[in-house]
């Protein structure tokens, strides 16, 4: 089922988001949903906060990029109760980004290119890795979203002035998009 992707004024993006257990109820589901909703909407991830539920699921799904950037053909992992360890902030590059719950708003945002990230995959199995690259970006942009944030909160300086009017048009629900969303009304 294609789930709404909730947008900019939605409190529940701005919470931060449970651990969950296996037995969460149903939880399979869930994560299929959060799958065919992320694949309709042309994106490459997707937080549970992003479709209305306060908790910390992320969906990645790197397959659409493979054209550009081969290693991650193939590219699509469930993450549940991810957290962002550490960042080693030697090494940071700015790139645009976009978002599901921001639409047609894309800004460059200056992140580490390299954190360590603890997460239980599909299986339930643990993991504590560094990861780098284009990986290290997109998990820190989906697991913001697990701690109440948006990509536009890294933002600093006048570009974040002269982005207020943008994203007050977005909380008051004025754009328009390809996919499903739940505006604050």
């Amino acid at each position: 089922m294609i789930l709404p992707i909730y947008t900019l004024g939605q409190p529940v993006l701005r919470h931060v988001a449970e651990d969950i257990t296996p037995d969460y109820p149903e939880l399979e589901q869930f994560v299929t949903d959060m799958k065919e909703t992320l694949e309709r909407s042309e994106g490459i991830g997707l937080a549970a906060p992003q479709v209305g539920r306060s908790i910390r699921v992320v969906i990645i799904n790197l397959d659409p990029i493979a054209d550009d950037m081969p290693e991650y053909k193939g590219y699509q992992h469930t993450f549940f109760n991810a957290h962002i360890e550490e960042y080693d902030d030697s090494e940071t590059e700015s790139m645009d980004e976009g978002c599901l719950s921001l639409p047609g708003l894309h800004e460059k945002v200056k992140r580490p290119k390299r954190i360590r990230a603890t997460w239980m995959d599909e299986q339930w199995q643990p993991h504590d890795e560094w990861v780098d690259g284009y990986l290290a970006r997109v998990m820190q942009h989906e697991f913001d979203h697990l701690d109440g944030k948006v990509y536009t909160d890294r933002i600093i300086g006048l570009r974040k002035q002269m982005l207020k009017g943008k994203l007050n048009d977005l909380v008051k629900g004025r754009f328009s998009c390809d996919y499903k969303v739940k505006v604050k009304r």
